[in-house]
């Protein structure tokens, strides 16, 4: 009997060693999983849709972010609610832990890239800067502006003025075409707001005539408290039946023989963009015009100016009559000085206009 309990006490005692070792040995190794992985620089990591924990646990092996894959499966067993991992692409920084970057993926905070439309961007150059943006899928390069218009559910509408300037933020899985939609669903959503609280008198028949409005706006200044002057002058200019002769339309419509001037015969040669040419607002509008330049084009300064001629630094002179206007011609034009330009920021796409 003695020789009996002596047994059991010594299989219980082993047992006991062993559950302590192989509870030790558990210890140990999930906390591998909570020493930060040799990273040298960010390492992008993709799991795709589908992916099971275990494949995710074997790749991160694999890639040698964590040291056994069989740690982090058993950290899964332990911890269901961590096994919902979602598809993407994962920046995992130096410093991180397999638990973080896990954590990472379960929260789904994928890496994201931005695209940037300039305000005063035309339509052409914010579909260079799709076609140029590395990350990005590509789904509407070979398109037609048609098609671009069709696919974001404006089919028959000329494209130019239509998408909001601004920065898009995107993941690995959106396409070119899903940052035509965002932008152009915040132009039309812009575009209703300021519209609906517009000022009374405004010689727009509709909220395309303003974004026509705004896009000359955005194209004629950059400085940002003359939006609502130059807003104002060409407003008075439509309500007495004045040409709004400015520059920028005159550009639009020359197309790609602008060389950067205009001249004489650019003025006096018809297209249907040409303001020194034909009466009231051009077809279409002439860029991507920003809020701020939404706002001006229907809230306008409502001073007396019907000119303005730019300064040469970024600014411009507003004239009441021709005669002041030319006296500021003869200022700031005839006589211009080396540094002389229209736009404050001219690595924005602004061209120089010469005078209104």
């Amino acid at each position: 009997m003695r020789v009996f309990r002596k047994l059991l006490i010594l299989i219980v005692a082993l047992a006991v060693l062993a559950a302590a070792g192989a509870g030790l040995w558990l210890w140990q190794g999930l906390q591998t999983l909570k020493q930060p992985v040799a990273l040298d620089e960010p390492v992008l990591f993709s799991v795709e849709q589908g992916t099971s924990f275990g494949r995710l646990a074997q790749k991160l092996s694999d890639d040698g972010l964590v040291s056994d894959p069989l740690w982090l499966k058993l950290y899964g067993r332990l911890n269901p609610e961590q096994t919902r991992i979602k598809a993407g692409d994962y920046e995992l920084q130096p410093g991180m832990t397999p638990l973080a970057m896990l954590d990472t993926m379960v929260q789904g905070k994928v890496k994201l890239w931005s695209v940037q439309f300039i305000e005063g961007w035309t339509f052409s150059d914010m579909r260079t800067a799709l076609a140029n943006s590395g990350q990005l899928r590509k789904e509407t390069t070979d398109w037609t502006d048609e098609q671009v218009m069709e696919a974001v559910g404006a089919e028959g509408q000329h494209p130019e003025g239509w998408f909001f300037p601004d920065t898009y933020m995107f993941s690995g899985s959106e396409t070119d075409l899903d940052i035509l939609k965002r932008a152009y669903n915040r132009m039309t959503a812009v575009l209703e707001e300021e519209w609906e609280n517009r000022e009374e008198g405004l010689p727009y028949s509709s909220p395309y005539e303003a974004l026509i409005m705004a896009s000359i706006v955005e194209r004629e200044t950059g400085v940002a408290y003359e939006r609502q002057q130059v807003a104002g002058v060409f407003v008075r200019r439509l309500q007495k039946g004045m040409r709004l002769q400015t520059d920028p339309t005159v550009i639009y419509g020359m197309g790609d023989s602008y060389d950067g001037r205009i001249r004489t015969r650019d003025l006096r040669a018809y297209t249907p963009y040409n303001t020194y040419r034909i009466d009231g607002l051009p077809p279409t509008p002439i860029a991507l015009p920003g809020r701020d330049s939404v706002h001006a084009a229907l809230h306008p300064d409502d001073g007396d100016a019907l000119y303005f001629v730019a300064r040469g630094d970024g600014s411009h002179t507003f004239s009441r009559t021709l005669a002041e206007h030319q006296k500021a011609v003869r200022e700031f034009q005839l006589n211009r000085r080396e540094d002389y330009r229209s736009f404050p920021a001219p690595d924005a796409g602004a061209d120089d206009n010469e005078e209104n």
